[in-house]
């Protein structure tokens, strides 16, 4: 070799093989800290080891304790880091947002929220270059839908396409040592810990595991305004003990009434997070898989 040679990097593409290397194909898992997003990571890892896989996760400061503990153990599983997206206006997150909407919270009907925390971080990260973004959509489920509209990014549905449902996603968790996260001992659906799409029983149970983060929720209401996180009532109102109480036992009353109607087979079913009307929902793609 000439001494006066510049040596690329370890791994670096050959001068001459720069423009086909910017066309090479990336694979991203983008990560929510649920069940259906790890399963997934963990399987195609397996099924496809020299895949080169990127795992992002679109983290919107907003995030539960569990949340972040459960991300530790899936990189520790997969021995590689999860790539931690912020806002595409660097660290700043939910927070900096709500002031440019003048304080309008996100609902089902307005989730500004998943699209800048969320989608445009995604899509800044991948540019233009040709990417396959594997979504964990089980083969059981009825939702459907596609995180990214942009040309250059392509939906794979890896569960659906092999069959794998809600068991076989609970064997995977079970068989890898990861496991559920911590706040399905509560919660049937990642995201924030102040999201709309949660049920009233996990508003109270966030009171009483997370009582600095309901608080901090409730801050973020304008009651005269309207501004509530629920549309029908506010957490001032959630909060009081007799309302606890009613939904509590509405909530006992119904899941009394599912499992009366089947014996627990999974894992899922045994946290009682089996309900379609709990788990399912209209949850963002990318916040709740």
């Amino acid at each position: 070799m000439n001494a006066g040679a510049a040596v690329a990097p370890r791994g670096a593409p050959a001068r001459g093989d720069a423009a086909a290397s910017a066309k090479a194909v990336r694979h991203v898992v983008m990560l929510s800290g649920g069940k259906d997003s790890t399963a997934l990571a963990l399987y195609l890892r397996e099924k496809q080891p020299d895949t080169d896989f990127e795992y992002l996760f679109c983290d919107t400061h907003k995030e539960l304790p569990e949340t972040y503990e459960y991300l530790a153990r899936i990189e520790a599983r997969l021995g590689r880091t999860v790539v931690r997206l912020a806002s595409r206006h660097g660290e700043r997150g939910f927070d900096h947002f709500l002031k440019i909407y003048g304080g309008f919270l996100p609902s089902p009907q307005a989730r500004w929220c998943t699209r800048l925390l969320k989608i445009e971080p995604f899509e800044k990260y991948v540019g233009d270059d040709p990417t396959r973004l594997y979504v964990g959509l089980r083969a059981d489920e009825r939702r459907s839908g596609y995180i990214s509209t942009k040309e250059n990014i392509e939906a794979v549905f890896p569960f659906k396409d092999d069959g794998i449902d809600r068991a076989g996603v609970m064997r995977i968790l079970e068989e890898s040592g990861v496991g559920l996260p911590a706040y399905y001992e509560w919660r049937s659906r990642s995201g924030c810990y102040f999201c709309f799409f949660q049920q009233k029983g996990e508003w109270v149970r966030l009171r009483e595991r997370h009582p600095d983060l309901f608080q901090l929720a409730k801050g973020y209401e304008k009651e005269d305004q309207g501004y509530t996180w629920a549309q029908e009532e506010s957490l001032s109102e959630l909060e009081q003990p007799e309302r606890q109480e009613e939904i509590l036992e509405r909530e006992r009353v119904r899941k009394e009434r599912l499992a009366a109607r089947r014996r627990p087979k999974t894992l899922a079913q045994a946290y009682g997070f089996e309900d379609p009307e709990e788990e399912e929902g209209a949850g963002c793609l990318i916040c709740h898989l």
